[in-house]
């Protein structure tokens, strides 16, 4: 069946009412010409809502936009890719202050209808110089055909950007949901450093627009991994600004719950692009787990699967390795019994009743070779089920990350650290 969703351009300013803009400060290097500062901003009012990191450890972006998405009427996103703003005390709280209240000076806005996110390297000062001359040029860069520069500028270790956008007709209207995010290491559920924006103009109640994000987070962001670390700048902001003019959907409605399948799909795409972009991966894993006592268990499986430094390490070695999964099924502290788990690559058993399935080995290794392959790990004991996006461990992964060194010399030269 067809889904009843059509593909737009615009990513995050493809609904009505959304502008965008992005230009580059040089904030990790100023020798740099790479778009690092941008703007999201909805020319009507709008309601908001958002979910962020539970890492204990809170950048100031994230404090300050937790505190400012309680009013529900965010209408404009300020983001920097180059420095997290994380670890930086009462001064890195002031300067994410500062950049919502200036920018809410520029836009005409109330300072709490400003949010604040940033991406990059934790524990160094803001280099505020490079980014306090560019307000003005930011607001007046303002476009509704620059949905791609503002991906462009969150993204970080991502080696392209990621933007999704839709239309679909709700009540005899025609409603756009339009998106981007950013994330390649970092990620782990939880709120698996990333960001996500969302725009749509549905005309939606608080109620439903809450219930569409948090069902759809739960669902995609909170279901994908690529190395066990969850960040401490993670954020997924929705605005929705009611351009469509379509009747008022409410928590419990058909359209509400039309909207939140939207919205999810929306996610979805999104989600399974950062865990394709995985600082150096080379598989793309869908880990599903079933028979489990709840819900739950199957959730504390996947997760401890899919995290699992040596099973991660055997998909990149193309090895049908059944028993570090089963090793890792043990640890995960679900309710098991080893003599009635399956394990599956693709359709083919590779563990059967805990013991060694009867699929030639060669069957097994030809599916772990492909870029992209299934796992289903069955427990036979109930219904219980969970489902994780994962990717592999890769050696250059780990060359990748063993050094921000360079980030610290070019704070110290510009008098920061």
């Amino acid at each position: 069946m067809d889904l009843p969703y059509s593909r737009i351009k615009g990513g995050v300013c493809a609904a009505r009412g959304f502008l965008g803009s992005a230009i580059s400060c040089g904030i990790k290097d100023p020798k740099s010409d790479r778009l690092d500062l941008s703007l999201i901003y909805s020319d009507r009012e709008c309601l908001s809502a958002g979910m962020f990191t539970q890492n204990r450890v809170k950048a100031a972006p994230v404090r300050i936009s937790q505190i400012h998405l309680r009013s529900k009427k965010v209408r404009a996103i300020i983001t920097n890719s180059g420095n997290a703003n994380a670890c930086t005390g009462p001064d890195g709280m002031q300067d994410a202050r500062n950049m919502t209240k200036e920018t809410a000076r520029h836009l005409n806005l109330a300072q709490k209808e400003v949010a604040v996110c940033s991406t990059g390297v934790i524990g160094l000062p803001m280099p505020m110089m490079r980014i306090e001359p560019h307000y003005e040029a930011l607001v007046n860069g303002l476009e509704d055909k620059k949905g791609n520069d503002v991906a462009k500028s969150i993204i970080t270790s991502d080696t392209h950007e990621k933007e999704f956008a839709i239309s679909f007709e709700i009540g005899g209207k025609r409603i756009r949901i339009g998106g981007c995010a950013k994330g390649a290491g970092m990620i782990n559920p939880n709120m698996a450093t990333m960001l996500c924006f969302i725009t749509t103009d549905a005309n939606v109640g608080q109620k439903c627009l809450d219930l569409a994000v948090a069902q759809a987070v739960e669902n995609t962001f909170n279901r994908i991994t690529i190395d066990g670390d969850t960040s401490t700048n993670d954020s997924v902001i929705v605005l929705a600004n009611g351009a469509a003019d379509n009747k008022l959907m409410r928590r419990g409605s058909k359209e509400c719950g039309d909207f939140c399948h939207a919205m999810e799909f929306v996610m979805n795409r999104l989600a399974k692009a950062i865990v394709r972009d995985g600082e150096r991966v080379t598989k793309f894993v869908k880990l599903h787990v079933k028979g489990a006592r709840n819900d739950l268990d199957a959730k504390k499986v996947a997760q401890a699967v899919a995290n699992s430094s040596l099973v991660k390490a055997s998909w990149n070695g193309e090895d049908p390795n059944w028993g570090r999964i089963i090793h890792a099924v043990g640890y995960s502290g679900a309710s098991i019994k080893e003599e009635f788990i399956n394990i599956s690559y693709g359709s083919k058993l590779a563990c059967e009743g805990g013991l060694q399935g009867k699929t030639n080995p060669e069957v097994l290794r030809n599916i772990v070779s492909k870029p992209e392959f299934e796992i289903t790990i069955d427990l036979g004991i109930a219904t219980g089920t969970h489902c994780i996006y994962a990717s592999d461990l890769s050696p250059e992964y780990v060359e990748f990350n063993r050094s921000e060194y360079a980030y610290w010399k070019q704070a110290k030269r510009d008098g920061l650290v």
